[in-house]
């Protein structure tokens, strides 16, 4: 049965970004640091048209993350482009060619034509909410799996609300000291998981859950 579910890295103080994100640093002061565990994979390397890199018990979990996935919904934030009305020449941090290769479904406030960009990617923009995002995503999807690609803002909202079906965490041994904050904002009574998953890997340790039924 297709499944809501999200993939993020997360500080071992609990922050997903750094404190003070800007288009500089869109991830926040030090939060590019998270993802050097997986920047590292030759599997990331590779579905991002590099060569090199290194296999370790991390090369499985990151090649799953995009296994049966038929579209993805991300935040505005993510996507990219600062806040209030469109800049038409935005047309995300990936340039021409997006990694996603499916389409992608963008929560904003501002109305704007579908995206269509080299290599299957066509962003599509959502104005009426998580529940209208996800019911076009699935539909896109045709089955398989929907991803929530971030950033923590959008994650919670789906939490909120009981709409995902599956939380991957992968947690690095950094100190982020502030930023934004994965777990919070999750309503009364916040979801419940359940561990089915626990994978060690150099720098990081992946843990899977399944979100509890309210």
């Amino acid at each position: 049965m297709s499944k809501l579910r999200f993939s993020i890295t997360m500080s071992l103080d609990g922050y997903v970004a750094g404190p003070s994100q800007s288009l500089k640093d869109p991830l926040g002061v030090g939060g590019e640091a998270l993802h050097d565990w997986v920047v590292e994979l030759a599997a990331f390397k590779e579905a991002h048209g590099q060569k090199g890199g290194v296999v370790t018990a991390s090369s499985p979990i990151f090649q799953e993350m995009f296994q049966n996935v038929g579209a993805e919904i991300m935040g505005r934030g993510m996507f990219g482009g600062g806040p209030g009305a469109w800049t038409p020449d935005w047309k995300g941090w990936w340039g021409e060619a997006p990694p996603f290769h499916m389409p992608v479904f963008v929560l904003t406030h501002h109305a704007r034509d579908p995206l269509p960009m080299r290599g299957g990617t066509t962003f599509h923009f959502v104005t009426d909410g998580i529940e209208s995002a996800l019911s076009e995503a699935r539909r896109a999807a045709a089955g398989k799996d929907v991803l929530i690609g971030g950033g923590a803002k959008t994650i919670q909202q789906f939490l909120a609300a009981g709409l995902v079906d599956e939380v991957n965490v992968s947690v690095v041994p950094l100190l982020l000291g502030g930023g934004e904050r994965l777990f919070a904002n999750l309503g009364d009574p916040a979801p419940r998981f359940e561990q089915t998953r626990v994978v060690e890997a150099p720098g990081v340790v992946h843990l899977r859950y399944r979100v509890a039924q309210r």
